[in-house]
């Protein structure tokens, strides 16, 4: 019975979020920067004379330069209060994860601090992600031939 009393209180007094709210401004933070990345594509690709495919890879640099550069600077997760998922599910939400374990770990050395720790966020993310991919590119090449 305590069980059930302790919980409602907490169910009480946690605070709600406003989900509709979160949804819409993460949509629109995500859009945006989906068109900021657009944008950085046009200008490489126009001002470098450089294919779409080549000026996509300086974008997704840029992106992570600007994702690690606002942790560094301590903004990031401020802009994350407010954004939400828009800038934690692209590409500078696995910056930011790197770079925050980085930091955390930077008075220990480049090598037992930073180079350490930097992928202990990211690492799990980058196992999975290049697993579902070989395993993916399999499925399609048994059942697309």
């Amino acid at each position: 019975m305590e069980k059930i009393k302790y919980q409602n209180i907490v169910n009480k007094h946690t605070p709600k979020e406003p989900i509709l709210l979160n949804t819409l401004v993460s949509f629109i933070v995500g859009g945006f920067l989906g068109v900021v990345g657009e944008l950085l594509v046009e200008l490489y690709s126009y001002f470098l004379h450089i294919p779409s495919k080549d000026a996509s890879v300086f974008m997704i640099v840029t992106l992570i330069f600007i994702g690690c550069f606002l942790t560094a600077l301590g903004f990031f997760d401020n802009l994350v209060k407010f954004a939400k998922c828009g800038l934690i599910v692209p590409i500078t939400g696995f910056a930011h994860a790197m770079m925050s374990a980085a930091l955390e770990y930077r008075k220990e050395g480049f090598v037992t601090g930073l180079g350490a720790n930097m992928f202990k966020l990211a690492g799990s993310v980058i196992l999975f992600g290049v697993v579902s991919a070989y395993v993916f590119g399999l499925l399609r090449i048994i059942l697309i031939g």
